[in-house]
């Protein structure tokens, strides 16, 4: 029992050297602790996974200065990142440890793709794609800035409203949100999974469950339905978000983001008790989108 012991330990000391030698990224250490390791015990389950991320530091301090020269060696690179090593350093060091320890590689992808232009074909291959996933929020936000049109693009306009999400809080986020709304919804959902304030999504999840978009469209109208209205009833929820989204930049002129700049006014409007004009401005509202006039008056 006393040698099992022993052995048990050895096993699990020679592990550990290569562990923390792939910790500090030294090439050469744990290259010497895997060997040793595969040497003595060369059944240990840790092998494979500690082989992959052994050569992968290697290769990484060759080309870590080197920068991409086509979004498909980026797209090798960070798919190789993603199916290859992240399973191997979960492997190696636990799920918080692997996110920590990745963070480096995905700043170094991120540094190397720093000269690529935006390319629809390969949005992820970007370097502001690759800053959010480094978690520099800073960065990815300079990195989007440099982008022509960013606000007209959606995954740029994701990007941005991300980083700001981030650095800026939400209430400073909320004019990206609309518009990102407006121009694609599936990315302002994408984007609520993540947001660091809970209210976002908490106000997403209670759109999605209250607000009932079965009413007929008038004919005519273009159907847009889903989170596209959704700053329009945000307004309805929280009225005092109306300087928020206020500034929100004019975009296609849709009947979503008419329907939020109508509540803006109405909302400037009720403030004034200019009932007239009230009165005038709900009948457009409920011509634009009955549904999103019938939760507006369920408030009144």
């Amino acid at each position: 029992m006393q040698l099992d012991i022993f052995e048990h330990g050895r096993e699990v000391m020679l592990r550990n050297d290569a562990v923390h030698a792939l910790e500090r990224r030294d090439a050469s250490g744990s290259r010497l602790a895997v060997e040793r390791l595969a040497l003595e015990y060369p059944g240990d389950d840790a092998l494979p996974a500690l082989r992959t991320l052994v050569e992968y530091v290697q290769a990484s301090e060759i080309g870590r200065h080197e920068a991409f020269r086509a979004h498909e060696a980026a797209g090798q690179a960070r798919q190789m990142l993603v199916e290859t090593i992240h399973p191997a350093a979960r492997r190696t060091f636990g799920d918080p440890g692997a996110a920590s320890w990745l963070t480096t590689s995905w700043q170094a992808l991120a540094q190397r793709a720093g000269s690529l232009a935006f390319d629809a074909r390969h949005p992820q291959d970007h370097a502001a794609a690759l800053w959010l996933r480094a978690g520099n929020w800073e960065a990815a936000a300079d990195a989007v800035a440099r982008i022509e049109s960013w606000r007209r693009i959606p995954a740029a306009l994701a990007w941005m409203a991300e980083s700001r999400l981030h650095v800026l809080g939400l209430r400073a986020t909320w004019p990206l949100l609309a518009e990102l709304g407006w121009l694609s919804p599936a990315l302002l959902q994408d984007l609520a999974q993540r947001s660091p304030d809970p209210l976002l999504p908490q106000l997403m999840a209670s759109f999605e469950a209250n607000f009932d978009d079965t009413a007929t469209v008038p004919n005519g109208a273009e159907d847009m339905g889903g989170l596209a209205w959704f700053a329009a009833w945000v307004l309805i929820e929280r009225p005092n978000l109306r300087e928020d989204l206020a500034p929100a930049q004019p975009g296609r002129h849709s009947a979503p983001e008419q329907a939020m700049r109508l509540l803006v006014e109405l909302l400037g409007l009720e403030r004034q008790g200019r009932h007239a004009d009230i009165v005038a401005r709900r009948k457009v509202l409920r011509d634009l989108r009955p549904s999103l006039y019938a939760a507006y008056m369920k408030s009144r």
